[in-house]
């Protein structure tokens, strides 16, 4: 589990070719990976992904070909920067929100436009995710958990403040730029619930929600 704060940028060294699928080697020398270890999970631009390797100057991990098709790695090349995030420790500031690193869908960055210091995105998204994209709710970016500022049939816009630009890969992102994208979990579990009501299930925990409840305790 992640918070969706990122911890480092680092840069791609080495993609390997494996048999359909690649390793990616990327260094990163902001991060104390010794304090680390060889199976731990670790968020690359928003992929929750398993470090097969350690170094003191950054980490190697595979990326299967269903991670491939589902995510935008495959855009990476070597010299490319990444969004770096370890995994999350029982006990560690929540300063984000709750991400998974698994992503749902592709975006695509539609319109970058200063606003004062910062940068608004418009973000273009799939639209079977469009039903998970509310105002002022939370979504993740490449890894980076931002606040939704506007929402429109087809997109979505997310102001990137200048400390989120520095810290991140969010800074250089132009009109093209095609991005990893998870909705927010506490959506998901809610249109589980609600599913599960509408289809006649048993589940104890769905049978007393509705949309009243949900808009009634702050949901919806």
């Amino acid at each position: 589990m992640f918070t969706g704060i990122i911890r480092a940028v680092g840069t791609i060294e080495r993609m390997q070719s494996r048999g359909g699928d690649f390793r990616l080697s990327i260094r990163a020398a902001d991060l104390p990976w010794s304090d680390y270890e060889t199976g731990e999970s670790i968020s690359v631009n928003g992929v929750c992904l398993t470090a097969v390797e350690l170094r003191d100057d950054g980490f190697d991990t595979d990326v299967s070909s269903e991670t491939i098709n589902v995510t935008a790695l495959d855009n990476l090349a070597a010299g490319s920067c990444v969004n770096l995030e370890p995994a999350m420790s029982l006990g560690d500031r929540l300063g984000g929100h709750l991400v998974s690193g698994h992503v749902d869908c592709i975006g695509c960055v539609l319109e970058r436009k200063p606003e004062a210091r910062s940068v608004m995105l418009r973000i273009g998204l799939p639209a079977a995710y469009r039903r998970y994209v509310v105002k002022k709710g939370s979504i993740c970016v490449d890894g980076v958990s931002l606040t939704i500022n506007g929402v429109s049939a087809e997109s979505f816009t997310v102001n990137i403040i200048p400390h989120t630009a520095a810290a991140s890969i969010a800074g250089s992102y132009e009109p093209g730029s095609k991005v990893n994208i998870e909705v927010d979990l506490i959506a998901r579990y809610l249109e589980g619930l609600l599913n599960a009501r509408d289809g006649g299930g048993t589940n104890e925990l769905s049978a007393g929600i509705s949309e009243d409840f949900l808009r009634a305790h702050g949901y919806a």
